[in-house]
């Protein structure tokens, strides 16, 4: 016996489409497996889409398109290099958006790399050794202790510095991996950042 609760309206369908991209029958199934809550239909495609985008990580990303972002006061710039499957993709409005979003993030944001393994290894050092002598120039600590409060240290570095796990200077809820993330689930394609360089007048490139 069906519940009504299953019945779905052609305008829900619609306006679920909107939030997400995805085809009318996902969001069709999703509205009636999550019996009609849209917030919960979002969150279910979004799983779904996440899920996709993880299938298809050895895939190769070699199209893509540059995006490009200059201040206002003419004093910082930005490109970077955002790639995907295919030169489809990379026409599409979805796509150039993203760049565009990702080089105005990066001109407010500037992190210093894409991702942890782009770091180089004598610059985590540096700050690992930094963090540990702030700790030990406190009270007496166990060693364990200290260890716990210099990684503690190191993740946030890691997080305000590293492209892909900072917040979304344009919504804070989310970070710039999961924007990407969010994307690439809606054009069904794998999605990267390549590389991106940020310069700013009067300071030293990194």
């Amino acid at each position: 016996m069906s519940e009504p609760s299953t019945v779905v309206s052609a305008k829900d369908v619609k306006k679920l489409r909107d939030m997400t991209g995805a085809g009318m029958m996902e969001c069709k199934r999703a509205l009636m497996e999550m019996e009609g809550d849209i917030e919960k239909a979002v969150d279910l495609l979004r799983a779904k889409g996440a899920a996709k985008v993880a299938k298809r990580a050895g895939k190769s990303a070699n199209e893509g398109t540059i995006g490009s972002y200059v201040h206002f006061d003419n004093k910082t710039a930005v490109i970077v290099e955002l790639n995907c499957e295919t030169d489809f993709v990379a026409k599409t409005d979805d796509f150039r958006a993203l760049a565009k979003d990702l080089a105005l993030h990066i001109a407010s944001s500037a992190p210093i790399a894409v991702s942890r393994d782009q770091i180089p290894d004598e610059v985590l050092e540096r700050e690992r050794s930094v963090y540990l002598e702030q700790v030990k120039e406190g009270d007496a600590k166990p060693e364990h202790i200290i260890d716990k409060i210099v990684e503690g240290k190191m993740s946030k570095f890691l997080k305000h510095n590293t492209l892909l796990a900072q917040d979304f200077v344009k919504n804070q809820d989310k970070t710039i991996e999961e924007l990407i993330t969010e994307v690439s689930a809606r054009t069904g394609e794998k999605i990267g950042v390549g590389r991106f360089s940020r310069i700013k007048v009067g300071e030293e490139p990194a």
